[in-house]
């Protein structure tokens, strides 16, 4: 990369970075999921006669371990994602070093004939 487009990228990646640090100082937003909001929902729309068809085997201890095997599932998956694409980008890289070489090697058989 040029150094005036690290410059830039710099920049940007500052920018929201900043922007990012201000938003969550200035407001107060609850850390929370989802996953409870559509129940109270449906309970309002059926009455409260709405019985869940199948439940949880088991329910983390507390939301902070649910956050931290939320990430641990995230980070074993784009673990797997990365290995995979770094191996198919160094095997089409290996097979475009062997066609070069063999280009190489033709020609100077062709040069020396």
């Amino acid at each position: 990369m040029s150094k005036k487009l690290e410059l830039i990228v710099l920049a940007i990646l500052l920018i929201f970075a900043a922007q990012f640090f201000y938003v969550s100082s200035t407001t107060h937003a609850e850390d929370g999921g989802a996953d409870d909001k559509p129940e109270g929902v449906i309970n309002q729309i059926t009455g409260g006669t709405y019985k869940p068809i199948a439940s949880s085997i088991w329910e983390p201890p507390s939301a902070e371990i649910e956050s931290l095997l939320f990430a641990l599932q995230a980070a074993i998956g784009a673990g797997i994602l990365g290995y995979f694409f770094g191996y198919y980008r160094a095997k089409n890289h290996y097979k475009k070093g062997l066609e070069c070489e063999d280009n190489r090697n033709s020609e100077i058989d062709k040069n020396f004939l």
